[in-house]
């Protein structure tokens, strides 16, 4: 009997050992995570003319600790795009992209209770710095996603490709650029994961499709002349009348998300962001210009009615159209969610059986994904924030240490199941 006893004795002290060994290894790897996470964020990636040496040279780092082969392609001078792949068991299937962004928008110091790259961490676990949630937390999930699964000795079937970008924030130049090379296309890429959006809610965001970018510059010509004059057909009389045009639309669009069935991706948004002109306070410039920030749902019928429309008001009031950015080439239907898509059933699969809760809708904003979907690419944008508030491009963005860990977890099922659909 008491050798029975010592016995047990010894399985509980063995079984107590492993536990703590496993909790220890998680902990490390938590801190692992929360750590290249902060240190990505002290990058200071901010457009414009970004200098994307340090995110090269952290990149390079992760990837040797992955042990994983890292490649870097320059389409143009200082626009690298890094990849890091993990070869998958059937390498010649059609691979898994990963997409985040390594660039930044701009910030306002003073607004900040904290350094903006400091990625201070609080006693409640908020990480503040500008791309915690746009989008550098992705990221780092997608690498420390990667490592959890090789440290478990899991091996998929697809090959793993995990990209970082630049130039994302100002308009997506850098996807652009490099979707066209022969790089991108060596990647045989079959489905693609990029951000999404953050809620504030229960639900995670996920986007299979995304407005059209719309922008330009509306020039407004008219007579000039001297301040104390009161001219006809001033640049400033046709100009209010664009302006008060284009605001009622805006007010009609936004009255519809009244109805809660009716979300901002379903709708035209407007903003009016900048305005210039006029050579001195006391004369009558002779052109005056407003820049509207313009994103239309991916309904081509719904674009043409609202093109056709905005030049009939130009051409009524006498005014020219310069575009920022005109992309008129959205797919319609963006990347399917039903059954007809593998990728699709394997996603929602794993976002079930981890009791992920998903909104599932259109972009309102605009991302690198849509490049892929031009070429035909199935992807989703998302981003495993929830119950935060959305700070994306707003002072004081954070993201809160366990739902940054959390996500890690929610991407090692995702991949697991897309990488062996």
């Amino acid at each position: 009997m008491w050798a029975q006893l010592e016995k047990l004795q010894f399985l509980v002290l063995f079984l107590f050992i492993i536990f703590k060994n496993v909790e220890s290894c998680t902990f490390d790897l938590e801190k692992l995570a929360v750590e290249n996470f902060r240190n990505y964020l002290r990058i200071p990636s901010v457009q414009p003319n970004v200098n994307y040496t340090k995110c090269v040279n952290f990149l390079k780092r992760q990837a040797e600790s992955l042990d994983l082969p890292i490649k870097i392609v320059e389409t143009d001078p200082g626009k690298p795009h890094v990849i890091i792949t993990w070869k998958g068991t059937e390498p010649e299937l059609p691979s898994i992209l990963l997409s985040g962004h390594m660039d930044v928008v701009p910030v306002n110091r003073e607004k900040w209770i904290y350094p903006p790259f400091s990625a201070h961490m609080d006693e409640n676990g908020n990480i503040y710095a500008r791309g915690a949630q746009d989008m550098k937390s992705v990221s780092i999930q997608h690498i420390e996603a990667v490592r959890r699964l090789k440290l478990n000795g899991i091996r998929l079937r697809r090959t793993v490709h995990i990209l970082f970008e630049p130039d994302e924030e100002i308009g997506g130049v850098g996807m652009q650029a490099f979707v066209k090379t022969g790089e991108f296309k060596n990647l045989n890429v079959g489905f693609a994961l990029d951000e999404g959006g953050i809620n504030d809610g229960r639900e995670i965001i996920v986007n299979y499709a995304e407005k059209s970018r719309y922008r330009m510059w509306v020039h407004c010509p008219g007579e000039a002349g001297h301040g104390s004059s009161l001219l006809n057909n001033t640049s400033a009389e046709k100009l209010r009348v664009i302006i008060d045009r284009f605001m009622d639309y805006r007010a009609s669009e936004k009255d519809k998300l009244k109805d809660p069935k009716v979300k901002n991706g379903n709708i035209t948004s407007i903003n009016l962001t900048m305005l210039k002109g006029g050579l001195q306070v006391n004369v009558v410039p002779d052109v005056l210009s407003a820049a509207f920030d313009i994103r239309i749902p991916p309904d081509m019928e719904v674009f043409k009615k609202f093109d056709k429309m905005i030049h009939t008001w130009f051409d009524e009031i006498g005014c020219k159209v310069e575009y920022i950015q005109k992309n008129n080439s959205i797919p319609v239907k963006g990347t399917k969610v039903d059954e007809s898509n593998i990728y699709w059933v394997a996603f929602k699969k794993a976002c079930d059986d981890f009791k992920v809760d998903l909104d599932v809708s259109i972009a309102a904003w605009g991302t690198d994904a849509n490049y892929l979907r031009t070429l035909g690419i199935p992807a989703l944008g998302f981003s495993p924030i929830n119950n935060t508030r959305p700070l994306l491009h707003a002072d004081n963005e954070y993201l809160n240490k366990d739902i940054f860990l959390k996500g890690i977890k929610i991407f090692m099922k995702i991949v697991t199941a897309v990488a062996n659909a």
